[in-house]
């Protein structure tokens, strides 16, 4: 069966699907019920033309259908006598639905029919297209014809303007030429007169540099002369009253030690004797508290004006090691800040800055001083500097398991204590 024959009975039979009942239908053809006819050609146009070849229940209800809707084709189909102004197309499509004795006969010359049909069609189109084709190429040749004219045309009009372009530039090309020669005359002129001033202006940068230097010199050397007399100033005045609040503290813890009733001097005050002294960080080590008990700790701490001096990373790579640095420091400095609130001891945190490329970028808690030590100088030298910069009498308390820096500190009057201690310590905050 011919492509437009089988089309035009997909269309009818999806036409005729909506007056059957689902139960007339076959089941494959159920689900396209619903559909619109043109969703039904569309999307079961080969379920529908394999019904009617295999189903010839189905077939007979189309084709009662076919007899409803057309009724006059299908009486003269079943006639076997076509009417001659029907499609072809439509007679073959009416001729396989209704099989009349001949039907395949008919649907045969139907479609030979439409075939003969669509290639006159064909042939009137090419005859058309060839037309249209040839009228196409004599406007392209005539608007050849025109555009070669018109070419020529310009091509002329462009060799004389280049005519006189060519002798606008041999007369531009002579001006040139004596621009040139101007110019190098300027030229030389005027490397003379720079080479004249680069001259004077060596002397005078010479010159200038040479008291610059000397004014800069003189600057360091008032700068410097400043700075050694007010660090000097301040440096011992801070140290003398450092040592005076140390001595009133401990006075005044001594006082509350021994329950002194606040009396004027008495008669005894003038006796000659031996006095108690007060306590200092040795002191504490005399009591029954062990080593890495966190008392001894409290009890160094709770000393008047004590200074607590903590190796950083000592620490915290005895506590956390594993912790990036950053996060070895945050923790650190959080304990510390705890404890010197809770104690009121003044707390000094050193980490080691030696091999720092770039300052870090650190906010230090309240309560809580820290510092880093110089490029080429190690946190260990930086403790025990703070530590000689004490005055003496002053207790100082130095948080590290380094042995060199403990017997360094301890030869300068401080006292040191074992980094797990502090760790202690700050587990129980």
């Amino acid at each position: 069966m011919p492509e437009r024959v089988r089309r035009r009975v997909v269309a009818f039979t999806g036409d005729a699907l909506g007056g059957l009942t689902v139960a007339e239908l076959p089941a494959p053809l159920r689900q396209y019920a619903r559909f619109t006819p043109a969703r039904r050609a569309k999307y079961g146009g080969n379920a529908m033309a394999a019904a009617l070849a295999a189903d010839t229940v189905f077939r007979q209800r189309i084709a009662g259908r076919f007899r409803e809707l057309e009724p006059e084709l299908a009486r003269a189909v079943e006639g076997g006598a076509p009417p001659a102004a029907a499609d072809p197309v439509d007679v073959a499509a009416a001729a396989y639905v209704l099989r009349p004795d001949g039907w395949v006969k008919l649907v045969a010359a139907a479609s030979e029919e439409a075939q003969r049909a669509e290639a006159e069609r064909a042939g009137e189109e090419a005859q058309r297209e060839l037309a249209r084709l040839r009228e196409e190429l004599d406007h392209a040749r005539t608007a050849a014809r025109e555009e070669t004219e018109r070419y020529r045309t310009e091509l002329d009009a462009a060799r004389k303007e280049s005519d006189a372009l060519q002798r606008r530039l041999r007369s531009a090309l002579s001006d040139v030429k004596r621009g040139e020669a101007e110019v190098r005359r300027t030229r030389a002129l005027l490397e003379e007169a720079q080479a004249g001033a680069a001259t004077h202006k060596a002397a005078a940068d010479s010159e200038a540099r040479r008291l610059r230097t000397r004014l800069a010199e003189a600057e360091g050397a008032l700068e410097s002369s400043r700075r050694a007399v007010r660090e000097g100033r301040s440096v011992e005045d801070m140290r003398v009253r450092l040592l005076l609040d140390t001595v009133l503290d401990a006075a005044q813890g001594l006082r509350r030690e021994l329950a002194l009733p606040p009396a004027a001097l008495h008669p005894a005050d003038t006796v000659d004797a031996v006095e108690p002294g007060r306590m200092t960080p040795k002191d504490i080590a005399r009591r029954a508290l062990s080593e890495d008990d966190p008392a001894l700790l409290d009890q160094l701490l709770a000393l008047p004006q004590v200074h607590l001096l903590v190796d950083g990373y000592n620490v915290t790579k005895t506590g956390y090691p594993t912790l990036p640095l950053e996060k070895q420091r945050l923790r650190l400095l959080g304990g510390l800040s705890v404890l010197a609130a809770h104690s009121g001891a003044e707390v000094t945190c050193v980490f080691d800055g030696a091999e720092l490329v770039a300052p870090v970028l650190l906010a230090p808690p309240r309560g809580v001083r820290v510092l880093f030590s110089k490029p080429g100088q190690t946190a260990d030298e930086l403790i025990r500097r703070l530590t000689r910069a004490e005055p003496e009498g002053r207790p100082v308390v130095v948080v590290s398991t380094d042995r060199e820096v403990a017997d360094g500190v301890a030869a300068a009057g401080a006292r040191p204590v074992a980094s797990a201690l502090l760790l202690k310590r700050l587990a129980r905050t």
